[in-house]
Order: structure tokens, then sequence, then C-alpha cells
């Protein structure tokens, strides 16, 4: 059955109480939380039309455009995908995900944009630093990383997710070269490289008085406590893991474009909320992906929300080695050259929101609901906060 419970919904009805027992809300927390709750409400003004047709009016309120709105994520991933079409090379790809232990979740919570920073930087040189080596590959490869910072149940779970093209492009004697089946390297180098750098990352991190110590971290301001964490850090593995490769760029590019622009959660596992409680469904990944349910109260749902608020511009998707931007169109012609692909057909540009979502979808977004035959036509637009713009 479908859900009609909107974040929107929870935040009306229990921020209030939330802000009563845990403070009050960060700068970040509060831009996120208004634009959700006012979303595609009068508050965000909105574009008039009339069908041609049948002349009913009709109403389309703008949205938020907030990165952590569910409403506001569709569109976003659609124009990110398109741009990355141009970019496939015809080679399969791997998917890979790097995590971070539980012991570092603190820290992380506490200073979000430095352990993010690490995150990013300790899988870039563990990635580069083996492709380039001649025992594994030998080449330059590049890869796209996602930073994802929830598990199912909604707690703290930071990891990237990786999507890397089955090969590298060898500088040295000018042509690409394909990786095994299994990927270019085996998955223990991987783990161990990772930690060692993730490890030494933070430690100077720490040294350089860059990760401050907010609450619970202020035990380790005790030496002791800190070198007791990193030793266990060392003795622990660290999960790593790399998914079979895609069949094709085709298939590459469906998997980003439902999986770049996520939030923490989509209102459709919403099932209830009621007597200050929020009912959603989960997958549990370690009892064979079965579907689950989970109730929590409406001030706890919150908290565990707002724990996957992005630092103001952080950037959450990079691009690395021959994706990143600054020699990206060249090394994407030149693999392309070395693979026998010269150029990919010219694509029809499209330019408008409207055909973007009819190809995407094979719906018109302007075809009248009332009657399913006229267009609409825009009438007026009514700017947030603001008086109305006739449109002639």
């Amino acid at each position: 059955m479908k859900t009609t419970i909107k974040l929107a919904d929870i935040f009306s009805a229990s921020l209030q109480d939330y802000i009563h027992k845990y403070g009050k809300l960060p700068l970040e927390h509060s831009k996120a939380v208004n634009a959700i709750m006012n979303c595609r409400t009068e508050t965000m003004g909105y574009h008039q039309y009339e069908c041609e047709s049948c002349h009913e009016p009709q109403t389309h309120f703008h949205s938020c455009r907030n990165r952590h709105c569910p409403h506001c994520q569709g569109y976003s991933a659609m124009q990110w995908v398109q741009a990355r079409v141009e970019e496939m090379l015809p080679v399969s790809y791997f998917h890979a995900v790097f995590t971070v232990p539980s012991e570092l979740n603190p820290f992380v919570l506490r200073n979000k944009k430095v352990m993010y920073s690490l995150l990013f930087r300790a899988v870039k040189d563990t990635l580069n630093q083996l492709a380039a080596q001649e025992k594994w590959l030998g080449a330059k490869i590049g890869f796209i990383a996602v930073l994802h910072t929830w598990g199912q149940k909604l707690t703290d779970h930071p990891h990237l997710h990786c999507i890397i093209p089955a090969g590298g492009l060898r500088l040295k004697d000018n042509r690409w070269k394909h990786c095994r089946n299994n990927f270019f390297v085996h998955i223990e180098v991987i783990k161990q490289v990772y930690r060692g750098k993730f490890i030494e990352y933070f430690k100077h991190a720490v040294a350089t008085g860059v990760i401050k110590y907010y609450g619970v971290l202020e035990e380790y301001t005790h030496k002791h406590k800190l070198n007791d964490l990193i030793s266990l850090l060392y003795r622990k593995e660290w999960v790593v893991y790399i998914k079979p490769s895609f069949a094709s760029p085709k298939a590459v590019l469906n998997y980003l474009g439902n999986y770049t622009h996520r939030i923490a959660i989509s209102e459709k596992r919403i099932l209830s909320f009621k007597d200050g409680k929020v009912t959603f469904t989960y997958t549990d990944y370690r009892n064979d992906c079965k579907r689950k349910v989970m109730t929590l109260s409406a001030v706890e749902f919150i908290r565990r929300l707002l724990l996957h608020i992005l630092p103001s511009g952080f950037m959450r998707i990079r691009h690395f080695g021959l994706f990143a931007n600054r020699d990206r169109t060249e090394h994407i012609n030149l693999c392309r050259k070395l693979l026998g692909e010269y150029a990919l057909a010219a694509k029809e540009t499209l330019t408008c929101w409207w055909e973007q979502i009819l190809q995407r979808t094979g719906k018109h977004p302007l075809i009248c609901s009332k009657c399913n035959a006229g267009l609409l036509q825009l009438v007026f637009i009514m700017p947030p906060g603001r008086r109305s713009v006739m449109v002639t």
C-alpha cells in the first residue's frame, strides 16, 4: 500500500520535541529541515498553468532543491547521469565499497568534513597507487566515488561506493590495459593498503589539531586512550568488497541514476506515523537481505536522520584519475581511441526539463492530469514570498 507519510509531516509534528530534548538545531540542520518542510508548498512559490484543451487551472509548487530532500533528487540525478553518458568507456565496470570501522564513528560525527575528506583521500591514494604498480596493473585508472553515510536503520555508517572501469591507461607505451575478471588487485591487498593509509592520515590529522575533541571524544585527550584506539584499528580487519563487474556501460548508467543522489531514507519506506512513532522498512543484509520493519519514536527518527546532513559545500560525488575534471576530456578521448571507439554517435541535446523527464520516464510532465489530452500552458509565476509574475 502506497504511503502518504512525508518527512515534512514528521518534522512538523515532532521537531519541537526533538529541540526540547537535544537543543537548538545547528545552522546546516536548520536549513535542511526548513527546506524539506517548505518544499512544494505555497511558501516556495509556484507556477500556475492552464490546460489548452479543458482550460482547467493547475498549480505546480516549486521544489526546495535541497540535496537532502527526498522530492528533489530525481531531476538532479537525471541531469548528472546525462552528463556522464559521454564519459562511459566501452569496457566493463566494477563496483567497490570502502567502509570505516565503527570505532571511528564518534570521530566522524563530530568532525564530518575532516573525516569524510580522509575517507576520499585514503580510497583515492589506495586505488591509484596499487593500479600504478607493474605487478598489478601498471596503468592510470579513473573512477567515480560516492559518499553514503547511513545504514538501512539510519544509523551512522560512512562508506564510499566507487565505480571503476576494468582497466587503465598505460602512459609509458600509450595503450589501454584490461584488468583481470576479478579486479586488478587482490582484495586482501586493497584492505591492508587502505587501512594503512587511512590510519596514517588520521594520525596526522590528530597530531596537527585538525580533528577536534568534542563530547565523548574528550577521553582521547589522554594519549594512552588514543594509542589504544590506533592499535585496535591496526589489528582490526577493515571491510572492503568488490562487487561483480557490470555487464555494460548502460548498466552502469542505470545504477548511477538510481544510486548517486539517494538520501538516507526514501519516503516509500515509511509505513506509518502515529502516536509519536515512525514505522519504516529496512533490508537486513546480514540475514539473506530479508525485508523487515522497525519502529522508532519520532524524536529518535529525526535524530538519526539528521546524522546524515552533510557539511555545507561538501561534495559527496567526486571524480578521480582519468575522470578528474582537469584533464577529463583529453583522457576520455585518448582511451576511446585506444579502445577502437573514436567518437560516440552525436546525441540530441536536451535543453528543456520536460524533454529530459519525457526521455527518462516516457511520460510528458506537461500533459494535463485532468483530461490527459491537452498541454499545460504557463499563465503566471509566483516567486517565493513575492507577487506573481505574469507570462505573456
